[in-house]
């Protein structure tokens, strides 16, 4: 029985789309977002590596660059390990291999689209249902406004489902092929088979095509994914720690500042409430003591004025009586004339 290899590994894609020119044009112009009429027809091979790798991560990318006979250059990568820089890089890439198109006439007409096609073995969009995620720079309001020039498409391998083999037929059968073909695989789809290109592809990661110390890489090379896999997590894990740390001892602070605040101004408002009852309360009571006080000054006073009446009363009858007549009796007591006639 037949052994074969992953597709996926540095030594195996490098040989199946770094070698096989025919191969590697049917998978650009399955994979790629071409309008009919620009299919690649033809490819070169260009030198791999155009800037430094990302130290930790540097073993867990594989690529192949290739142009083709308009000048478009297309760099195929091959992400074992997803991190967040691997988007920087990628548009890092695929921008120097576009500018360095320019020779010192800085013609910038004779600049070609650069494509750079990124096959992600692990999943980075996981609020997002499909697995085929194609860039370009492109109007806010207009989309149909399009400045030529980079082109970007990222492929998440884990999310791919094969649903109908009419559907974007070559897409499918490329991406079952990176997606089934493995150390595991015992049975060959005969799909897969039935597509010349595919089939070569399938050939060329049987075990027995490689040497002794080529499987040894091969090998070496998943294990180095394995780790940066678990240095990966390991970070991830240290980092969620740290951010639900901090993120706990901020929400703590703010917490306080805010109960603070609230507080402050919920005693404010209850201590107003309550000085205005308490000032109501004790208005209403010095009230009615100073009317009581009031009221009992004002009763005396009166009662003293209707006694002192009497008094004179009393005197100016008995001044009438002795025959003094009543201007004198009311020049003596202060009476009026009307309180005379009283008499």
């Amino acid at each position: 029985m037949k052994k074969y290899l992953d597709p996926k590994a540095d030594l195996t894609f490098k040989k199946v789309f770094g070698e096989h020119k025919d191969i590697t044009i049917s998978f650009l112009n399955a994979m790629l977002p071409l309008d009919a009429g620009d299919e690649v027809t033809e490819v070169e091979y260009m030198q791999p590596e155009l800037v430094p790798d990302i130290p930790m991560h540097k073993d867990s990318i594989v690529d192949v660059r290739c142009k083709d006979s308009r000048g478009r250059q297309f760099i195929v990568e091959m992400q074992m390990v997803w991190t967040r820089s691997f988007e920087q890089r990628v548009l890092f890439n695929a921008s120097k291999a576009y500018v360095r198109q320019l020779d010192r006439s800085h013609n910038y007409e004779l600049l070609q689209p650069v494509y750079a096609l990124s096959l992600v073995n692990d999943v980075f969009m996981p609020d997002v249902e499909d697995y085929y995620h194609p860039y370009h720079i492109v109007h806010d309001a207009h989309s149909d406004k399009v400045i030529d020039g980079l082109q970007l498409v990222f492929v998440e391998l884990p999310k791919f489902r094969p649903h109908t083999i009419t559907e974007k037929k070559m897409q499918v059968l490329w991406l079952r092929y990176l997606t089934e073909i493995d150390e595991n695989t015992e049975h060959i789809p005969q799909e897969l088979l039935d597509n010349a290109e595919v089939r070569k592809a399938i050939e060329t990661v049987e075990e027995s095509a490689y040497t002794r110390n080529q499987l040894l890489s091969y090998d070496k090379f998943w294990d180095i994914i394995r780790t940066e896999k678990t240095l990966v997590s390991g970070k991830f894990a240290e980092g969620l720690e740290k951010g639900m740390a901090e993120g706990l001892a901020r929400g703590m602070e703010e917490g306080m500042r805010q109960g603070m605040k609230q507080g402050i101004e919920q005693g404010m408002k209850q201590g107003i409430k309550q000085g205005i009852k308490q000032g109501i309360e004790q208005g209403i009571e010095q009230g009615i003591e100073q009317g009581l006080v009031r009221g009992k000054e004002a009763g005396l006073a009166e009662g003293r004025a209707v006694g002192g009446l009497e008094k004179a009363l009393s005197v100016a009858g008995k001044l009438r009586g002795m025959g003094m007549d009543d201007a004198q009796i009311m020049a003596i007591t202060g009476l009026s004339p009307a309180d005379m006639e009283a008499l």
